[in-house]
């Protein structure tokens, strides 16, 4: 068993930065940790994942060059850092973690486990 607590959500004006954490714990091991965002009336996006050895990370196409995902290891979180907003960012960001298998699939359906998610709100 896996759980996932997401912090750090909020409402920033478009242009700002924010740094969301989503703090692990449980007995299981983790390979890979996802984040993902939805918007009202959209299906769930991912925006980028990290493994848990290497570190390798990945993002969509959507959010390069402005999201960045790092952890901690000693405090078991990994974060995302958004900067600059855009008001398309607004949504509900949730992280997830895979327990089997090696590293990262960039597969939503490898996740196992899930956070309840932080509200994102960015003002223009």
């Amino acid at each position: 068993q896996v759980q996932l607590v997401e912090s750090g959500g909020g409402s920033v004006q478009a242009g700002g930065s924010l740094t969301l954490s989503c703090a692990t714990s449980g007995n299981d091991s983790i390979n890979c940790v996802g984040w993902f965002r939805q918007a009202p009336g959209t299906e769930r996006e991912g925006v980028g994942e990290i493994s848990a050895g290497r570190g390798t990370t990945k993002y969509a196409d959507s959010v390069k060059g402005r999201f960045t995902i790092s952890q901690d290891k000693a405090k078991n979180t990994v974060f995302l850092h958004i900067n600059p907003l855009k008001p398309e960012d607004a949504g509900v960001y949730s992280c997830a973690a895979r327990t089997k298998g090696v590293g990262c699939t960039w597969r939503l359906r490898d996740f196992d486990y899930w956070g309840h998610g932080t509200q994102v709100t960015v003002s223009s």
